[in-house]
Protein backbone atom coordinates (compact mmCIF):
# COMPACT_ATOMS: atom_id res chain seq x y z
CA UNK A 1 0.00 0.00 0.00
CA UNK A 2 1.12 3.10 -1.03
CA UNK A 3 1.90 6.19 1.73
CA UNK A 4 -1.10 8.20 0.24
CA UNK A 5 -3.25 5.66 0.23
CA UNK A 6 -2.21 4.57 4.40
CA UNK A 7 -3.12 7.97 5.05
CA UNK A 8 -6.48 8.14 3.12
CA UNK A 9 -7.15 4.56 5.15
CA UNK A 10 -6.17 6.08 8.41
CA UNK A 11 -8.01 9.32 7.81
CA UNK A 12 -11.37 7.45 6.90
CA UNK A 13 -11.11 5.19 10.01
CA UNK A 14 -9.80 7.22 13.06
CA UNK A 15 -12.88 7.92 14.82
CA UNK A 16 -12.39 6.01 17.78
CA UNK A 17 -8.96 4.93 17.64
CA UNK A 18 -6.51 4.85 19.80
CA UNK A 19 -3.80 6.93 20.29
CA UNK A 20 -1.21 6.29 23.05
CA UNK A 21 -0.11 8.68 25.05
CA UNK A 22 3.66 8.78 26.12
CA UNK A 23 3.33 10.82 29.72
CA UNK A 24 6.69 12.41 30.51
CA UNK A 25 6.47 14.60 33.02
CA UNK A 26 8.50 12.47 36.06
CA UNK A 27 11.63 12.45 33.10
CA UNK A 28 11.63 15.21 30.77
CA UNK A 29 9.09 17.47 32.55
CA UNK A 30 11.24 17.43 35.76
CA UNK A 31 15.08 17.03 34.24
CA UNK A 32 15.89 21.05 34.93
CA UNK A 33 14.16 22.11 37.55
CA UNK A 34 16.44 23.48 39.68
CA UNK A 35 15.47 22.44 44.02
CA UNK A 36 15.72 18.69 43.70
CA UNK A 37 12.46 17.20 43.72
CA UNK A 38 11.95 14.39 46.60
CA UNK A 39 12.24 10.77 45.25
CA UNK A 40 8.97 10.32 47.28
CA UNK A 41 6.83 13.05 44.98
CA UNK A 42 8.50 11.54 42.09
CA UNK A 43 6.66 7.97 42.84
CA UNK A 44 3.49 9.71 43.95
CA UNK A 45 3.46 11.06 40.52
CA UNK A 46 4.02 8.17 38.62
CA UNK A 47 1.22 6.07 40.49
CA UNK A 48 -1.03 8.92 39.88
CA UNK A 49 -0.87 8.69 36.46
CA UNK A 50 -1.04 5.12 36.55
CA UNK A 51 -4.42 5.51 38.83
CA UNK A 52 -5.47 8.06 35.66
CA UNK A 53 -5.06 5.46 32.36
CA UNK A 54 -1.25 6.40 31.36
CA UNK A 55 0.15 3.65 29.68
CA UNK A 56 3.48 4.29 29.13
CA UNK A 57 5.06 6.58 32.05
CA UNK A 58 8.75 8.18 31.02
CA UNK A 59 9.65 7.40 34.68
CA UNK A 60 13.68 8.31 34.92
CA UNK A 61 17.10 8.78 32.90
CA UNK A 62 20.25 6.78 33.75
CA UNK A 63 22.47 10.08 33.08
CA UNK A 64 25.81 11.99 35.23
CA UNK A 65 24.34 13.18 38.06
CA UNK A 66 27.13 15.84 37.59
CA UNK A 67 24.97 17.16 34.80
CA UNK A 68 21.60 16.27 35.63
CA UNK A 69 21.31 15.60 39.24
CA UNK A 70 17.15 15.69 39.71
CA UNK A 71 17.69 12.14 38.01
CA UNK A 72 20.00 10.40 40.77
CA UNK A 73 16.95 8.32 42.07
CA UNK A 74 15.95 7.00 39.26
CA UNK A 75 16.82 3.64 40.23
CA UNK A 76 15.42 3.97 43.42
CA UNK A 77 12.20 5.02 41.88
CA UNK A 78 11.77 2.36 39.56
CA UNK A 79 12.51 -0.39 42.75
CA UNK A 80 9.20 0.93 43.65
CA UNK A 81 7.20 0.17 40.86
CA UNK A 82 5.23 -2.52 40.61
CA UNK A 83 5.52 -4.88 37.23
CA UNK A 84 1.88 -4.19 34.92
CA UNK A 85 2.31 -5.37 32.22
CA UNK A 86 -0.28 -3.18 30.88
CA UNK A 87 1.76 -0.07 31.69
CA UNK A 88 5.56 0.94 30.38
CA UNK A 89 7.66 2.52 32.22
CA UNK A 90 10.71 3.54 29.66
CA UNK A 91 14.08 5.37 30.90
CA UNK A 92 16.59 7.55 28.83
CA UNK A 93 19.53 5.87 28.57
CA UNK A 94 22.11 7.96 26.66
CA UNK A 95 25.25 6.17 26.46
CA UNK A 96 27.11 2.48 27.49
CA UNK A 97 27.30 4.01 31.18
CA UNK A 98 23.79 4.20 31.58
CA UNK A 99 22.78 1.42 30.30
CA UNK A 100 25.38 -0.58 32.71
CA UNK A 101 23.38 0.79 35.51
CA UNK A 102 20.07 -0.35 34.05
CA UNK A 103 21.39 -3.33 33.56
CA UNK A 104 22.76 -3.99 36.76
CA UNK A 105 19.37 -2.70 38.67
CA UNK A 106 18.01 -5.67 36.47
CA UNK A 107 20.12 -7.84 37.34
CA UNK A 108 18.60 -7.77 41.19
CA UNK A 109 15.09 -9.17 39.21
CA UNK A 110 16.48 -12.05 37.48
CA UNK A 111 15.71 -13.00 33.96
CA UNK A 112 12.42 -13.40 34.57
CA UNK A 113 11.29 -10.21 32.63
CA UNK A 114 7.33 -9.89 34.05
CA UNK A 115 9.52 -8.84 37.04
CA UNK A 116 11.42 -5.79 35.75
CA UNK A 117 10.62 -2.69 36.70
CA UNK A 118 11.44 -1.76 32.90
CA UNK A 119 11.81 -3.41 30.00
CA UNK A 120 12.04 -0.13 27.59
CA UNK A 121 15.21 2.71 27.37
CA UNK A 122 14.84 5.63 25.07
CA UNK A 123 18.00 7.31 22.90
CA UNK A 124 17.97 11.06 22.11
CA UNK A 125 19.62 12.60 19.33
CA UNK A 126 19.02 15.62 16.89
CA UNK A 127 19.04 17.29 13.70
CA UNK A 128 21.38 20.05 14.11
CA UNK A 129 24.92 19.72 14.10
CA UNK A 130 25.09 22.57 16.81
CA UNK A 131 22.60 21.69 18.91
CA UNK A 132 23.95 17.76 18.91
CA UNK A 133 27.41 19.20 20.05
CA UNK A 134 25.66 21.39 22.87
CA UNK A 135 23.84 18.49 23.88
CA UNK A 136 26.00 15.89 23.87
CA UNK A 137 29.30 17.15 22.58
CA UNK A 138 29.64 15.25 19.57
CA UNK A 139 28.53 15.35 15.81
CA UNK A 140 25.65 14.01 14.79
CA UNK A 141 27.01 10.78 13.51
CA UNK A 142 29.22 10.33 16.10
CA UNK A 143 25.96 10.37 18.42
CA UNK A 144 24.18 7.54 16.21
CA UNK A 145 27.25 5.21 16.02
CA UNK A 146 27.21 5.28 19.95
CA UNK A 147 24.03 4.96 20.35
CA UNK A 148 24.24 1.81 17.82
CA UNK A 149 26.63 0.24 20.65
CA UNK A 150 24.45 1.18 22.78
CA UNK A 151 20.97 -0.38 21.47
CA UNK A 152 22.43 -3.16 20.53
CA UNK A 153 23.17 -4.23 24.13
CA UNK A 154 19.98 -2.99 24.87
CA UNK A 155 18.15 -5.44 22.29
CA UNK A 156 20.16 -8.36 23.29
CA UNK A 157 19.36 -7.61 27.07
CA UNK A 158 15.85 -7.74 25.79
CA UNK A 159 14.90 -4.12 26.13
CA UNK A 160 12.73 -2.43 23.97
CA UNK A 161 14.46 0.89 22.19
CA UNK A 162 12.79 3.86 21.14
CA UNK A 163 14.49 6.86 19.29
CA UNK A 164 14.08 10.63 20.47
CA UNK A 165 15.06 13.17 17.59
CA UNK A 166 15.43 16.69 18.62
CA UNK A 167 15.21 19.78 17.02
CA UNK A 168 13.05 18.50 13.55
CA UNK A 169 12.10 22.12 12.40
CA UNK A 170 13.84 24.71 14.45
CA UNK A 171 17.06 25.05 16.07
CA UNK A 172 17.90 27.66 18.81
CA UNK A 173 21.51 28.29 17.33
CA UNK A 174 21.05 27.41 13.55
CA UNK A 175 17.74 28.33 13.33
CA UNK A 176 15.31 25.98 10.31
CA UNK A 177 16.55 22.82 10.18
CA UNK A 178 16.02 20.59 6.99
CA UNK A 179 13.42 18.30 7.04
CA UNK A 180 15.69 15.82 5.09
CA UNK A 181 17.74 15.40 7.64
CA UNK A 182 15.77 13.76 10.35
CA UNK A 183 14.71 11.71 7.35
CA UNK A 184 18.07 10.77 7.29
CA UNK A 185 18.83 9.98 11.31
CA UNK A 186 15.39 7.95 11.55
CA UNK A 187 16.74 5.37 9.06
CA UNK A 188 19.33 4.85 10.93
CA UNK A 189 17.22 4.76 14.26
CA UNK A 190 15.15 2.16 13.22
CA UNK A 191 18.10 0.40 11.43
CA UNK A 192 19.55 -0.10 14.98
CA UNK A 193 16.42 -1.21 16.38
CA UNK A 194 14.31 1.23 17.19
CA UNK A 195 10.53 0.48 17.69
CA UNK A 196 9.16 3.93 17.26
CA UNK A 197 11.22 7.43 16.65
CA UNK A 198 9.54 10.48 18.27
CA UNK A 199 10.04 13.95 16.23
CA UNK A 200 10.72 16.55 18.33
CA UNK A 201 9.87 20.10 18.01
CA UNK A 202 12.11 20.77 20.78
CA UNK A 203 11.95 25.04 19.98
CA UNK A 204 8.32 24.86 20.04
CA UNK A 205 7.86 27.50 16.97
CA UNK A 206 7.33 24.70 14.03
CA UNK A 207 3.91 24.95 12.52
CA UNK A 208 2.18 22.19 11.28
CA UNK A 209 2.86 22.09 7.70
CA UNK A 210 6.79 22.06 8.92
CA UNK A 211 5.99 18.72 11.16
CA UNK A 212 3.97 17.49 8.61
CA UNK A 213 7.26 17.92 6.08
CA UNK A 214 9.34 16.61 8.58
CA UNK A 215 7.17 13.33 8.83
CA UNK A 216 6.97 12.79 5.11
CA UNK A 217 10.58 13.18 4.52
CA UNK A 218 11.13 10.81 7.31
CA UNK A 219 8.58 8.10 5.89
CA UNK A 220 9.85 8.41 2.33
CA UNK A 221 13.63 7.62 3.22
CA UNK A 222 12.08 5.06 4.66
CA UNK A 223 9.48 3.71 2.68
CA UNK A 224 9.66 0.05 2.06
CA UNK A 225 11.95 -0.44 4.95
CA UNK A 226 10.75 -0.95 8.72
CA UNK A 227 9.88 2.83 9.04
CA UNK A 228 7.80 3.13 6.25
CA UNK A 229 4.79 2.49 8.46
CA UNK A 230 3.79 5.72 10.22
CA UNK A 231 3.05 3.83 13.52
CA UNK A 232 6.61 4.03 13.58
CA UNK A 233 6.96 7.57 14.74
CA UNK A 234 5.36 10.23 17.48
CA UNK A 235 4.48 13.30 17.99
CA UNK A 236 6.85 15.40 20.90
CA UNK A 237 5.87 18.92 20.88
CA UNK A 238 6.49 21.93 22.78
CA UNK A 239 4.05 24.98 23.00
CA UNK A 240 6.49 27.86 23.00
CA UNK A 241 4.67 29.59 20.18
CA UNK A 242 1.37 28.21 20.84
CA UNK A 243 1.12 26.03 17.77
CA UNK A 244 2.06 22.56 19.97
CA UNK A 245 -1.84 20.59 19.73
CA UNK A 246 -1.94 22.02 16.11
CA UNK A 247 0.99 20.44 15.60
CA UNK A 248 0.18 17.03 17.21
CA UNK A 249 -3.07 16.91 15.59
CA UNK A 250 -1.88 17.57 12.19
CA UNK A 251 0.78 14.49 12.92
CA UNK A 252 -2.25 12.64 13.87
CA UNK A 253 -4.12 12.76 11.03
CA UNK A 254 -1.47 11.66 9.11
CA UNK A 255 -1.31 8.52 11.38
CA UNK A 256 0.43 8.68 14.28
CA UNK A 257 -0.78 7.48 17.56
CA UNK A 258 1.91 8.00 19.59
CA UNK A 259 2.10 11.10 21.50
CA UNK A 260 4.66 12.64 24.22
CA UNK A 261 3.18 15.14 26.74
CA UNK A 262 3.74 16.13 30.33
CA UNK A 263 0.98 17.12 32.61
CA UNK A 264 0.93 20.91 33.36
CA UNK A 265 2.86 21.17 30.50
CA UNK A 266 5.86 20.70 32.47
CA UNK A 267 9.75 20.66 31.04
CA UNK A 268 11.97 23.27 28.83
CA UNK A 269 15.59 22.63 27.66
CA UNK A 270 18.54 24.32 29.02
CA UNK A 271 19.91 24.49 25.37
CA UNK A 272 16.89 26.38 24.00
CA UNK A 273 16.71 29.91 25.82
CA UNK A 274 12.74 30.86 25.64
CA UNK A 275 11.31 27.15 24.95
CA UNK A 276 8.88 26.65 26.83
CA UNK A 277 7.65 23.34 28.16
CA UNK A 278 6.28 20.41 26.53
CA UNK A 279 2.78 20.30 25.09
CA UNK A 280 0.47 19.86 28.13
CA UNK A 281 -1.27 16.18 28.80
CA UNK A 282 -4.75 18.01 29.45
CA UNK A 283 -4.84 19.95 26.26
CA UNK A 284 -3.54 16.96 23.99
CA UNK A 285 -6.16 14.49 25.83
CA UNK A 286 -9.22 17.00 25.52
CA UNK A 287 -7.99 17.76 21.46
CA UNK A 288 -7.89 14.27 21.23
CA UNK A 289 -11.08 12.94 22.35
CA UNK A 290 -13.06 15.91 21.19
CA UNK A 291 -12.12 14.69 17.44
CA UNK A 292 -12.92 11.38 18.59
CA UNK A 293 -9.94 9.51 19.48
CA UNK A 294 -8.85 8.01 22.49
CA UNK A 295 -6.73 7.69 24.98
CA UNK A 296 -7.24 5.76 28.05
CA UNK A 297 -6.96 8.76 29.79
CA UNK A 298 -9.36 10.58 32.76
CA UNK A 299 -9.25 13.66 31.42
CA UNK A 300 -10.35 15.77 34.59
CA UNK A 301 -7.67 13.51 36.39
CA UNK A 302 -5.24 14.72 34.43
CA UNK A 303 -5.75 18.09 35.14
CA UNK A 304 -5.76 17.32 39.17
CA UNK A 305 -2.37 15.84 38.84
CA UNK A 306 -1.02 18.59 36.53
CA UNK A 307 -2.02 21.12 39.15
CA UNK A 308 -0.77 18.86 41.66
CA UNK A 309 2.83 18.55 40.90
CA UNK A 310 2.90 22.03 39.86
CA UNK A 311 2.46 23.13 43.22
CA UNK A 312 4.75 20.68 44.69
CA UNK A 313 7.08 22.28 42.61
CA UNK A 314 6.49 25.72 43.11
CA UNK A 315 5.48 26.44 39.28
CA UNK A 316 2.41 28.23 37.46
CA UNK A 317 0.46 25.50 36.33
CA UNK A 318 1.03 26.13 32.46
CA UNK A 319 -2.28 23.59 30.78
CA UNK A 320 -4.43 26.16 30.45
CA UNK A 321 -6.83 23.39 29.70
CA UNK A 322 -5.78 21.57 32.93
CA UNK A 323 -6.74 24.97 34.62
CA UNK A 324 -10.30 25.32 33.00
CA UNK A 325 -11.25 22.03 33.55
CA UNK A 326 -10.42 22.26 37.37
CA UNK A 327 -12.14 25.86 37.07
CA UNK A 328 -15.54 24.23 36.02
CA UNK A 329 -14.72 21.25 38.34
CA UNK A 330 -14.92 23.99 41.59
CA UNK A 331 -17.74 25.36 40.10
CA UNK A 332 -19.70 22.41 39.76
CA UNK A 333 -18.93 21.56 43.32
CA UNK A 334 -20.39 25.37 44.47
CA UNK A 335 -23.17 24.95 42.68
CA UNK A 336 -23.80 21.53 44.74
CA UNK A 337 -22.99 22.89 48.04
CA UNK A 338 -25.89 25.68 47.39
CA UNK A 339 -28.14 22.89 46.86
CA UNK A 340 -27.30 21.10 50.02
Amino acid sequence: MSIASQRTLLANSSKGEHVRIVEVSPRDGLQNEKGLIPASTKVELIHKLRKAGAECIESGSFVSPKWVPQMKDTAEILRTMRPDSTISHPVLVPNDKGLDLLLKLLEEYGSDKSAWPTDEIALFTAASEQFCKANTNCSIQESLQRLEKVSERALNAGLRVRGYISVVAHCPYQGKVKPEASGEIAEQLLQMGCYEVSLGDTVGSASPSEMREVLAKCLQKTSGKNGGDVSKYAAHCHDTMGTGLANVLALVREGVRSVDAAVGGLGGCPYSPGATGNIDTESVVYGLHAEGYETGIDLEEAAKIGQWISDQVGKQNNSSAGRAILARLARQEEEMSAKL
